[in-house]
């Protein structure tokens, strides 16, 4: 059922289509449309069948273009019947066919409304109306026109009407947040609308702060107030937006930039997006990059909005709008600092801590940090410090590693600097090992950074001293001014004193301030009144003033003002006076006014002002309490936390809403921030504290502080962390040790994880064994145990394992092994022998001891020294024994002098060294230049570089020369010798490089020579024409001539190929000929044959030679007939069947032959087939024809192939055929 109302048109007089005849009302029933956006009034209460109002199926998109282009709307519209659509706007006519022109296409549908060259000042709201006899439709689009040359000062323009006036014709383009040029004054107590705006973003954390900034106290009102406007604001977002997430506001970035994000599903893509800065709109671009401060880029459903090129004036409230609805404000605030020190280089070596510093002009309570770009926050991986006076910052970047190696950068308000961090590897630690963690820090400023902060806090106050004494001055002389009529004697009001003429507005807490303009709260606590002139002699003054005071309930409170002489004066409270009574009273000693309260209660209350004559001074007192737990939440949190390493660990502490209200937490003593492991919750009734993957050095005292003005009040809980306890305390010593019995023992654990150990597991290894196995357990009080299961010279290892409920610790291992009894030695080996040497190896030998003393020897150890050095050096590990009494020793120096000496190892260790050997040089032994494995036949093509490698072995390296055809070589060869190698290049082989190679190697032991022929030839040419003789039936005598290069290569020879018209195949009948003629046998009548020639060589064939045709009727042999006249005779004949089929019956898998014989001239074309079915093609038969003997072979019968088989010849002048049976035996 739809509810009727009366609907008032909302466009301006003479607007509408009709507005001479509606007056711009009318009475009808407002409908819904499906498009967002558009208003629908009907006219009748039920429509006819078949008929309805108008509608928008496509509405008119929100335009923002350049001045002088060309602008359009369009639009599609529904309704029977057909609607009429026109256009307006709301300040102007479009009227002017020259500048406005509507459109309607019929086949489209579309109403399209158009503005060519569009100008400045047709930027308006427009309004697009669809009407029928059944009703009307509306809808608004608005056109943005950007200027040429545009300026900040210069908005695009908007329609604008007064403050006052009705807002219902002012453009929705205008932001909440008027500029600072249309903003009205403000009256006393009204909030600035900005304050609204920046609740609505923000997140509930940063509410008190915004509270704070404009001075709101009253957090219950403030909330109730913003939950209604979250829920109007809500509601206008989605008619535009789908989803609003991830608002992050406006911030410095690395490159110096500044950015704000937002998520947002847009319902209508093509929904206009517009940015405002302080209420007047900011352009952007989309497109045209660094060419624009102010840039949109959009990635999916995030929005980012950044600016370049930062200023001061850049700061301010920045809104993002889609259409006429605000969905995020963010205030950039810019403070006034600049770097006196910057941030230097700093170069660390891996797993060294890295610092960088910097000094600011003004104390400045955060800065950002960036590593390569990315933010950086406190936690595990960096430490971000900033001293007590905000001056100095520090970044500290922990265990650094070569992938923090880069560029790190600090932002300060606008100002930002940075600077390299090098990260260099560490030479000491071992390979193939991470290095331990190192206790140094690089890096730093390298100047004294607090001697720098001391001199600016020193010239930071005393500009604030100077602008003290330049209000101090300014307030003297406008006391010194002949003051006015006194005003009348203070009344129940607020008095007007001439000298106090605008008293400030006390701020709320927690700040303590005192309520004049321009002065600190560390000021107003000195007792001193700055806003008023100090007393000369005989003339009254204020020497200690009022200040702010917070007072607990139900204690007692006093203000004191003394003047610097006696005189008179009243005591007022928020325009009130007071009078002594009621639990207040009024005292004067002298110079000294008292106003004292006996017990201060929430009607204590407000400002006290003391006047007296054209003097005053006024303070706040607030009366509160400390505050408080609840007795049961503070016996429920004082309950220790206990979690398993690894684990969370969680405290909650709940506690009366209040404002004001400072929430600390501590561990140990030390304040907890939130950041890294570490996540601190504050919601207005409760806090809670969550430290993620706890580790033993969390536990400890958990503390949290509540504090306000009046006090503060702490719980105290403690955090347990179970784990496994800590290995035990070393080193294991060794209390006795015999032939039967090793006793060991140690200490405790330092930390026990949490819990007691409840006993120690211990297990022993034989050296050399490598298998661990338990010795047994022992109660926790007891340290120490007895191993008898030992073998006497053996050595042994221990591992001692503390548990406690939690688990096993890691292992306390014995440093050195525990030999059971005393050290047996075996004697010495007979002294090394040297069976070889050469400048790689050098081969010894050696005998066993003579005496091992009782103790078998499991291996030996192989020393060498070099000569000229007393420097002994083991060959081989004392744990790696030489099993033989025979080495090779590989780790020599050619030409150096060695001796070697050995000793023997058994359970016990090595034992007696052996006498040393005789001194041996690493060199090969002299020997006669032999060649190793040389190739005697090298074949080159011509052109390309010819190589001669050969190797060979001599001592003393050998002499080597090389010959051509026993002959020196020329310069152009080339001859390459390296260490047991020779090597012949010529560069670009020519035929005349063939030749016999000869190298020669001589030392002083003898001589060697190889022979090597080198071939250098190319691809043969053609051999010349080829003749065809016959002299014998049968026999064709092939002659041709010679190819060109059979005089230049010897190793030349001739192939001949033959083709026949029977077979259709080439195929070689002579190879190998170094004549140049060949008789052909077996040459048959009636058969055309054909031959080529090819020369070949060392590198391939040449292109044949081709013959002429040898035929029937050519090239035959001349037949005498002795006067005999001869007759032709014609061999021609149909094909006929010499030797039929057979009947064949095969068993199962056997193979089979059938065959036959046919004959014919022409040669007939044979057919085979299987119960009628032609199998020339079939795979399964191997079938073949060779001069008229016809087979078929099956490799293994099958069922399948039993039945009749028939052949078929035909040729042109017949056909014959013969067929059989074939049965297979299963």
């Amino acid at each position: 059922m739809f509810r009727k109302s009366v609907v008032t048109d909302g466009t301006a007089t003479g607007q509408g289509p009709d507005a001479e005849n509606c007056n711009g009302k009318e009475v009808g029933i407002k409908k819904k449309s499906r498009v967002p956006g558009v208003m629908i009034i009907q006219f009748i209460e039920t429509l006819p069948d078949g008929k309805s109002h108008p509608d928008f199926t496509r509405k008119p998109i929100a335009l923002t273009i350049q001045e002088g282009k060309f602008a359009f709307f369009k639009a599609i519209v529904t309704g029977d019947p057909q609607p009429t659509v026109t256009w307006s706007r709301n300040n102007g006519d479009v009227s002017d066919t020259s500048r406005y022109q509507t459109k309607y296409d019929p086949i489209s549908n579309e109403h399209t409304f158009e503005m060519p060259n569009v100008m400045p000042d047709q930027a308006d709201t427009y309004k697009c109306f669809a009407i029928n006899e059944y009703g009307q439709a509306t809808v608004t689009v608005v056109l943005n026109v950007i200027e040429v040359g545009y300026k900040k000062k210069n908005p695009p323009q908007q329609a604008t009407e007064a403050i006052g006036g009705n807002f219902k014709t002012v453009l929705k383009r205008k932001s909440k947040i008027r500029p600072k040029s249309e903003q009205p004054q403000r009256k006393e107590g009204e909030i600035d609308p900005k304050f609204w705006e920046l609740l609505l973003s923000a997140d509930k954390k940063d509410y008190e702060s915004i509270c704070a900034e404009f001075g709101v106290t009253d957090f219950r009102w403030m909330l109730k107030k913003l939950n209604e406007m979250k829920k109007e604001r809500e509601e206008e977002q989605a008619m535009f937006v789908k989803n609003l997430s991830n608002l992050k506001p406006i911030r410095v970035n690395a490159d110096g930039s500044a950015s704000f994000e937002i998520d947002m599903d847009l319902i209508d893509a093509s929904s206009t997006i517009f940015l405002y800065k302080d209420g007047e709109m900011v352009p952007y671009t989309k497109e045209l990059g660094d060419k624009m401060k102010h840039t949109l880029k959009q990635v999916g459903r995030k929005y980012t909005f950044s600016m370049r090129d930062l200023l001061p004036d850049d700061a301010g409230l920045y809104q993002l709008d889609v259409n006429d609805v605000t969905m995020f404000s963010t205030d950039f605030k810019i403070p006034m600092v600049d770097f006196l020190v910057k941030i230097q280089e700093v170069k660390a070596i891996e797993r060294e801590d890295a610092v960088f510093e910097c000094v600011l002009s003004n104390p400045f309570s955060k800065t950002l940090w960036f590593g390569k770009n990315l933010p950086l926050e406190q936690g595990e991986k960096y430490d971000i410090e900033v001293s007590e006076d905000k001056l100095i910052h520090r970044l500290v970047v922990k265990d650094c590693m070569v992938v923090d190696k880069g560029i790190y950068s600090v932002c300060a308000g606008i100002k930002s600097c940075n600077a390299w961090l090098v990260v260099e590897a560490d030479k000491d630690a071992q390979k193939g090992k991470k290095s331990a963690r190192k206790t140094t820090r690089a890096g730093g400023s390298g100047v004294d950074l607090q001697k720098v902060a001391q001199e600016q806090q020193a010239k930071l106050e005393k500009e604030r001293g100077e602008r003290k004494e330049q209000i101090k001055a300014a307030k003297e002389a406008a006391a010194a001014a002949p003051p006015p009529e006194s005003p009348p004697a203070p009344s129940v009001a607020e008095p007007q004193e001439p000298k106090d003429p605008q008293p400030s507005k006390p701020e709320a807490p927690p700040v303590v301030e005192v309520a004049s303009i321009g002065h600190s709260a560390k000021e107003a606590g000195s007792g001193e009144r700055l806003d008023q002139p100090l007393a000369d002699s005989g003339e009254p003054g204020i020497t200690c003033g009022l200040s702010d005071i917070y007072a607990l309930r139900g204690k007692p409170a006093e203000l004191t003002v003394k003047m610097s002489i006696d005189s008179d004066g009243a005591w007022f409270k928020d325009g009130e006076k007071l009078k002594s009574g009621a639990g207040i009273t009024i005292t004067k000693d002298g110079t000294s006014h008292t106003l004292a309260i006996r017990s201060c209660q929430d009607d204590d209350n407000g400002v006290y002002r003391f006047v007296s004559g054209d003097l005053s001074t006024q303070g706040k007192v607030t009366v509160g309490d400390v505050p408080e737990f609840d007795p049961d939440d503070l016996h429920k949190f004082s309950k220790p936390v206990i979690v398993r390493v690894g684990q969370n660990a969680a405290f909650k502490m709940p506690f009366p809403p209040q404002e004001s209200l400072v929430v600390s937490w501590f561990k140990d003593g030390t304040e907890i921030k939130d950041g890294g492991g570490v996540k601190i919750v504050r919601e207005p009734n409760h806090s809670r504290l969550l430290l993620r993957d706890c580790l033993r050095t969390d536990a400890g005292e958990i503390k949290i502080q509540l504090k306000n003005p009046f006090g503060a009040v702490e719980a105290t809980s403690r955090l347990i962390v179970l784990d496994r306890p800590g290995p035990p305390e070393g080193p294991v010593e060794t209390v006795e040790t015999t032939s039967s019995m090793i006793e060991i023992k140690w200490k405790p654990p330092k930390d026990d994880g949490g819990s007691a150990v409840t006993n120690y597991i211990i297990e022993s290894e034989q050296v050399g064994k490598g298998l661990w196995t338990k010795l047994g357990d022992v109660s926790a009080d007891k340290t120490s145990i007895r191993d008898r299961n030992v073998t006497h010279g053996k050595k042994y290892n221990y591992r001692i394992y503390a548990e406690n409920p939690e688990g096993l610790s890691d292992a306390l291992e014995t440093a050195d092994s525990i030999m059971a009894g005393i050290m047996i030695l075996s004697g010495p080996p007979g002294a090394p022998k040297v069976v070889s040497a050469s400048k790689t190896c050098i081969k010894l030998t050696w005998t066993p001891p003579e005496d091992n003393r009782g103790v078998p020897i499991i291996g030996y150890q192989v020393e060498k020294r070099k000569k000229d050095t007393n420097q002994w050096i083991a060959l081989n590990a004392v744990n790696e024994p030489i099993e033989d009494v025979n080495y090779a020793v590989k780790d020599v120096t050619e030409g150096t002098e060695y001796e070697f000496r050995v000793s023997a190892i058994n359970e016990s260790g090595p034992g007696d060294l052996s006498p040393p050997s005789a001194m041996v040089c690493a060199k090969n032994p002299n020997m006669r230049p032999c060649f190793k494995d040389p190739e005697d036949f090298i074949v080159i093509r011509a052109g390309n570089s010819a190589r001669v490698k050969i190797c060979y072995e001599a001592e003393p390296p050998p002499q080597i020369t090389w010959l051509k055809d026993d002959e020196p070589i020329s310069p152009w060869i080339q001859i390459i010798n390296t260490e047991g190698m020779s090597q012949l290049v010529i560069p670009s082989s020519k035929r005349s490089d063939s030749a016999i190679y000869t190298i020669v190697a001589k030392n002083s032991v003898g001589e060697a020579s190889f022979d090597i022929e080198v071939r250098v030839t190319d691809e043969p040419k053609i051999p010349g024409p080829v003749e065809l003789e016959q002299t014998v039936q049968g026999k064709v005598v092939v002659s041709w001539a010679p190819s060109p290069d059979q005089e230049l290569d010897d190793r030349l020879y001739y192939v001949v190929s033959q083709y026949d018209s029977n077979t259709r195949v080439w195929k070689n009948i002579a190879d190998r000929l170094f004549t140049n003629t060949y008789t052909a046998n077996n040459i048959l009548p009636g058969i055309e044959y054909h031959f080529r020639i090819y020369a070949k060589n060392d590198m391939g064939l040449s292109d044949p030679s081709q013959s002429p045709t040898w035929g029937v009727n050519s090239n035959r042999v001349p037949v005498t007939t002795n006067g005999v006249n001869s007759t032709g005779v014609s061999f021609e004949r149909p094909p006929s069947i010499l030797v039929p089929l057979k009947v064949h019956t095969p068993p199962k898998g056997y193979q089979l032959y059938m065959t036959c014989a046919v004959r014919g001239c022409p040669t007939p074309t044979v057919s085979w087939y299987l119960n009628g079915v032609c199998i020339n093609s079939d795979n399964n038969y191997y079938i073949t024809n060779s001069f008229g003997v016809c087979s078929l072979y099956i490799l293994r019968v099958r069922s399948i192939d039993s039945g009749e088989y028939k052949v078929v010849a035909v040729n042109c002048l017949g056909k014959a055929e013969c067929s059989t049976k074939l049965v297979v035996k299963d």
